[in-house]
């Protein structure tokens, strides 16, 4: 099966499909809907052949459907159609989600994206089980996303932001029992020295993790268990 794979992100759309090397960026930004992103990726792709559609979304994922607009798009994503768009089937998941699985080796892994908020999922044995952690109380009355987040980065600077997230990373290590931690997102590269038990992980892995999807070595192959998907905001 040859799958189109679509990460949707604030500033650009990344896409990538089965034997391709090369990924297509595409322009986003507040005014994109889901219908101009379906145009896009289309006209983008014209000459590729993909038998089914996995797609990365910047917001809540319930059922297999965006259950939230997004902060940094265009409106309209909840209601719209996207199977029916693509004339193929396919998998949304949360992008945090998405990367996840692509990062996943085994075990019971948590994934944190370090962006603009705090992306959030745990996989236990090819299962990826739902969690919303960004915004639970860290401190001061304020979540984990306020403090690792980007607005706790440049309210705090690097050096406190890069402690915060150390703690934090331990903190949810410990709560959840995780084998191992994987640190994506952009702001991941501002660390010097990773936690105990962290490594990081790519952006190219949402690739990976939107192959999965449809892989029945994972959960992705059956709708019903997998479409619960991680939260990021």
């Amino acid at each position: 099966m040859k799958i189109l794979v679509i990460d949707i992100g604030g500033a650009h759309i990344k896409v990538l499909a089965s034997g391709h090397k090369k990924r297509v960026d595409i322009p986003s930004g507040p005014h994109l809907t889901p219908a101009r992103m379906v145009a896009l990726v289309r006209a983008a792709t014209v000459l590729w052949r993909y038998d089914a559609v996995s797609m990365g979304y910047p917001g809540p994922v319930v059922h297999g459907r965006p259950n939230k607009e997004p902060v940094n798009l265009g409106r309209g994503w909840i209601r719209y159609n996207f199977q029916r768009a693509f004339h193929r089937p396919i998998k949304i998941v949360n992008d945090a989600a998405m990367q996840a699985l692509g990062s996943y080796e085994g075990g019971q892994m948590l994934f944190l994206g370090l962006g603009t908020g705090l992306g959030c999922a745990l996989i236990v044995d090819n299962v990826l089980v739902p969690l919303e952690l960004s915004h639970l109380p860290y401190r001061k009355d304020l979540s984990y996303e306020d403090y690792v987040g980007e607005a706790g980065l440049l309210r705090r600077g690097k050096k406190k932001w890069r402690r915060h997230v150390s703690k934090v990373v331990q903190l949810l290590k410990a709560g959840l029992q995780a084998d191992y931690v994987v640190l994506g997102g952009g702001n991941a590269r501002l660390l010097k020295k990773l936690p105990h038990g962290a490594r990081l992980g790519k952006n190219s892995n949402a690739f990976l993790g939107g192959y999965r999807l449809w892989d029945k070595r994972y959960s992705g192959s059956s709708p019903g268990r997998f479409m619960h998907h991680a939260i990021r905001r």
